[in-house]
């Protein structure tokens, strides 16, 4: 029997942030539609979580939190570079531009990347499958070396690389979501060497800035793994990454990294990937297009003519976008 020719990861983020979240991504994984979770230790539901994640066996990775909420690392409680007066993260777009302005002490950084690997093997019991970074924040300049780092410190071998060709053509992306999308995959791009050189392995290709939220449909879902695996080698199997924000929308105050929930996660958007990912349509299209879902864990077993994700066929996906 011949393998398909990709196998794709379905990562549901922000797992822990809230119990309405959780219960729809723990809805999708138990119906063959989430393959992998990120938990956010940091989050509001994060104890609860993790219970979900060893009853139900879930694969589960540290969704690493720089931007959002309370710190984990109780010595950044006071002064720090990483946090406002009031003590917490300086928010998506505020913490991009401390580090863009060089305020941001790597140090310290480092410190809150181990309290939060700690945190998560309190909560699991183990390390994570996996590391990757809320908003991204994981291949910020200067962060991702560190990042990278502190993963192989503590063995931890696999990571997200959100580089998704193409994203800057997808027109129906709003231009605020779409310069962001181009900004993440930039910063992704030059998070190559940093990654490479200590080890790290991701998926072969990455989809899910374009197909987010209102815009996922099974149609975007499967044009966007065709944008990201054009030009792969013939009778190659290949491997991808979804990234998905699935669940039952927030309802405050509940939920949170320590200021309650956002709106991006109060939003019916998160309804709707949760509706699209368990609905047949998708993975119809997507046995259609020779794909087949697994966890990150499955794809240490190489098979014969397939290299290990993030290496066979770097060069091939790391091309610059034709943007």
């Amino acid at each position: 029997m011949a393998w398909p020719r990709v196998r794709l990861v379905i990562t549901a983020d922000d797992f822990g942030y809230c119990p309405r979240r959780d219960e729809g991504i723990v809805e999708a994984f138990l119906a063959g539609a989430v393959t992998s979770v990120s938990l956010l230790v940091n989050g509001a539901a994060a104890e609860s979580a993790a219970e979900l994640a060893r009853r139900h066996q879930i694969p589960t990775g540290l969704h690493a939190n720089l931007s959002e909420g309370r710190p984990v690392c109780s010595a950044r409680h006071g002064a720090s570079s990483l946090l406002s007066p009031e003590g917490f993260f300086l928010g998506k777009m505020g913490f991009r531009e401390a580090v863009a302005a060089g305020d941001v002490a790597f140090s310290q950084v480092r410190e809150e990347l181990e309290a939060q690997l700690s945190r998560f093997r309190e909560l699991l019991g183990r390390n994570p499958t996996h590391v990757d970074g809320h908003q991204h924040v994981h291949v910020l300049p200067g962060v991702c070396q560190v990042f990278a780092e502190v993963l192989q410190a503590h063995g931890v071998r696999f990571t997200r690389l959100p580089l998704e060709h193409g994203v800057g053509g997808c027109t129906w992306l709003e231009a605020p979501a779409r310069a962001f999308a181009c900004s993440v995959e930039r910063d992704a791009r030059a998070a190559v060497g940093p990654f490479s050189s200590r080890g790290l392995r991701w998926t072969d290709a990455f989809v899910g800035l374009s197909t987010c939220g209102r815009h996922m449909s099974a149609y975007r879902v499967s044009g966007a793994l065709a944008r990201a695996l054009e030009g792969a080698p013939t009778g190659h199997s290949l491997t991808a990454e979804l990234m998905a924000h699935p669940g039952y929308p927030s309802v405050p105050p509940a939920g949170g990294c320590g200021k309650g929930p956002d709106a991006f996660s109060c939003s019916w958007e998160r309804l709707h990937e949760l509706r699209v990912l368990t609905a047949p349509t998708l993975r119809a299209r997507l046995a259609q297009d020779g794909v087949q879902l697994c966890a990150l864990h499955d794809l240490d077993s190489k098979r014969s003519g397939e290299g290990a994700p993030g290496e066979a066929t770097r060069e091939t996906f790391l091309k610059p976008s034709q943007l």
